[in-house]
């Protein structure tokens, strides 16, 4: 902890701050601002109620007003802290409100009502947390359904696009073939073609061999990715011609080769791939979307938009399922974040 206090206040300058100490410390605030800022935002906003969300100015924590029994009254009246003509203020409760003056009682003495105009009162408020936003779901939604299909999805296509795309990049890199390299220009090539373009094509494809409204559907068509080819294949040009070679003087298979050699030594660029991978199909909304028409093949993200309707968004429970779905990549992002640093490094070395 020590080294880590000594490293973020040491100085340019010695014991005086140095302008681009400054300059650094503003700038490295910024970063943090800009990228932790929005998430925060989300996990504060998914606690708040549709009210809440619709306030203005917005606040980052959720609020909300604080009531109190008056006798007299069925019903807990709302707490305003109101400034009165003397300039002093005094917390009062809102019986009603008619245009711009409300109709206000002291809890301690509710015999009197206090005429206040709307703008000489504040609301007293508080830090509360609306649970139910995270428990409804679960109750009145199908959300395990639609996760346990979201995790199948997930696992399965990085699992093929992992064996795949590592095959495909061991022949590229360690076999010398005529059109190595116009094949590789092709494969890297594809990265400029979006998903729109190819999207009907692909539907026709997926619809003649039968996968369609099918969870296969969403999976095979989507393993092969040039970027994880590109990827492992560059990680792969590291390793030393000479250790294959040994190992085939060693009557090793090729398969044997790729298996205990290749794969193992690929491992950071795999981890890399496979985070890349994870976070390309939890999050993929437009192909599920085309591919499956039954509720119960929906991914999260498709059903998640059941919460969107056309004259009414509920979005205090799309904010709150948003960060429930955020939990596993960030899980992986956690176990595999060791190995992004030598895997994208290791990529640009032969």
């Amino acid at each position: 902890m020590s080294r880590v206090v000594t490293f973020l206040t040491r100085r340019r300058g010695g014991r005086g701050w140095h302008w681009t100490d400054i300059v650094s410390w503003l700038w490295l605030l910024g970063g943090v601002v800009i990228m932790f800022g929005p998430a925060v935002w989300l996990v504060c906003s998914s606690f708040k109620t549709p009210a809440q969300l619709a306030e203005f100015p917005p606040t980052i924590m959720p609020y909300v007003s604080q009531h109190a029994r008056v006798e007299g009254y069925d019903k807990p009246l709302t707490l305003y802290r109101v400034k009165l003509p003397d300039g002093s203020t005094k917390v009062l409760a809102e019986v009603r409100r008619i245009g711009i003056v409300a109709q206000m009682v002291d809890p301690q003495a509710s015999n009197d009502i206090v005429k206040v105009n709307i703008a000489d009162r504040q609301p007293v408020r508080e830090i509360g947390f609306a649970t139910e936003n995270y428990t409804e779901p679960f109750v009145h939604f199908d959300f395990l359904r639609y996760l346990r299909n979201s995790v199948f999805v997930t696992a399965m296509a990085t699992l093929i696009t992992l064996l795949t795309n590592s095959m495909a990049a061991f022949a590229l890199s360690k076999y010398k073939f005529r059109g190595r390299d116009l094949t590789m220009l092709v494969i890297v090539g594809t990265l400029m073609v979006p998903l729109s373009v190819i999207l009907v094509p692909l539907y026709s494809v997926v619809g003649a061999v039968g996968l369609l409204d099918s969870l296969w559907g969403v999976i095979l068509p989507t393993v092969a990715t040039p970027t994880g080819v590109f990827l492992l294949r560059q990680y792969m040009l590291t390793i030393p011609d000479e250790l294959l070679d040994a190992a085939r003087m060693d009557n090793a298979s090729e398969w044997q080769i790729y298996w205990r050699i290749v794969l193992p030594l690929a491992a950071p660029a795999l981890a890399v791939l496979a985070i890349f991978s994870v976070v390309w199909r939890w999050n993929d909304f437009l192909w599920p979307l085309v591919v499956l028409s039954r509720k119960e093949l929906y991914t999260l993200q498709v059903g998640l938009n059941t919460y969107a309707g056309q004259l009414n968004v509920q979005w205090h429970y799309i904010l709150a399922m948003t960060v429930v779905t955020m939990i596993p990549v960030v899980l992986v992002f956690v176990f595999l974040q060791r190995y992004i640093t030598s895997g994208i490094a290791g990529t640009g070395l032969k």
